[in-house]
């Protein structure tokens, strides 16, 4: 006779899977697909060449990559900004890039272009931009209605262009004026377009993230973890730099100007696309092109440093400077 209890005591099949979860990070739709590309390039580039729609994706030209994501990201910014937004917006942004400006030229003129391995292309090319996904998750958790909306402010910071301007202006590279416009028509023309229309607004926002993570698998293929060794140490001292001191600086700023802070700590990070920079200015400023390789290390590392810490900084200066009732 069978033991019922042996019975009972018998383990059930398994009929569940174990799934593996990928952790969530600040800006992964890029990060996730550049470390993708980083390690085929190190580890097996030879199945980068093995040609046909593969090779397209992974060597094609990144700056056709950029302007449609300039196209995708100017659909989604309305004409509508409240006036506070704006002013939100303009407020945390004019110090950020004086302030790109000012250090990217004292590395210029005082450092020789090096400044313990940091160059102004760098310097310049990282503070300039800004992380807007991550910028708009803070202040998803942190941010008021005017510190949310200032994110289509800081849109215009979404290029080399801005970076291209600074360092024409100050005569350290000689940059066409119809380069710089054609640098940003993608995203006018898409904010007209948005607005006028919105049904292509619809059809267009949403392939910015796709565009972004197709751009984030082109500049891993054209790196190498030899890169990150040669610009890593100077590359997170470039995150600190735009998350402290220029965070820092801007967050007075914001604060001197009525506002909280927070959005200055917030918008102080560096955005995947910067990466973008160092090879767009080589097309047109070709003196630059034995920089670009570090430049494209160091600008990375500090996209990794200014993402992990940011969230931590904004919280913290949140939770200690801006409690209710303060």
């Amino acid at each position: 006779m069978a033991d019922p209890q042996a019975a009972v005591a018998a383990p059930e099949p398994a009929t569940t899977r174990t799934r593996i979860k990928i952790p969530r990070l600040p800006g992964d739709i890029m990060i996730y697909p550049m470390i993708a590309g980083l390690l085929i390039n190190t580890f097996c580039p030879q199945l980068l060449e093995i040609g046909g729609f593969f090779t397209a994706a992974a060597r094609g030209g990144a700056n056709a990559v950029v302007a449609a994501i300039l196209l995708f990201v100017g659909a989604g910014i309305s004409f509508k900004a409240t006036p506070a937004a704006v002013k939100t917006g303009v407020v945390i942004l004019i110090p950020k890039l004086v302030l790109a400006a000012v250090l990217g030229l004292i590395v210029a003129r005082v450092f020789n272009d090096d400044f313990l391995g940091l160059s102004s292309v760098s310097v310049i090319g990282a503070i300039s931009f800004c992380n807007m996904a991550l910028y708009t998750g803070i202040m998803g958790e942190y941010g008021d209605e005017a510190e949310r909306g200032a994110v289509g402010v800081l849109f215009f910071t979404a290029g080399p262009a801005v970076t291209m301007i600074i360092l024409g202006v100050s005569g350290l590279a000689s940059i066409p004026v119809g380069t710089v416009i054609g640098s940003i028509l993608p995203l006018i023309i898409g904010i007209v377009l948005g607005n006028l229309f919105p049904f292509v607004r619809k059809l267009l926002t949403p392939g910015a993230n796709p565009a972004i993570a197709l751009i984030g698998f082109q500049l891993g293929c054209s790196m190498s973890l030899a890169n990150f060794v040669a610009g890593g140490l100077s590359g997170i001292l470039l995150g600190l730099v735009t998350l402290f001191v220029v965070g820092g600086v801007t967050c007075g700023f914001e604060r001197l100007m009525g506002g909280r802070g927070v959005a200055a700590i917030a918008c102080s990070t560096v955005a995947g696309t910067a990466m973008t920079t160092p090879a767009a200015l080589v097309e047109v400023a070709p003196q630059y092109a034995a920089i670009a390789p570090v430049a494209y290390a160091q600008i990375a590392t500090a996209v990794i440093v200014t993402a992990v810490l940011a969230p931590i900084m904004t919280g913290w200066f949140n939770d200690r400077f801006c409690r209710k009732g303060d």
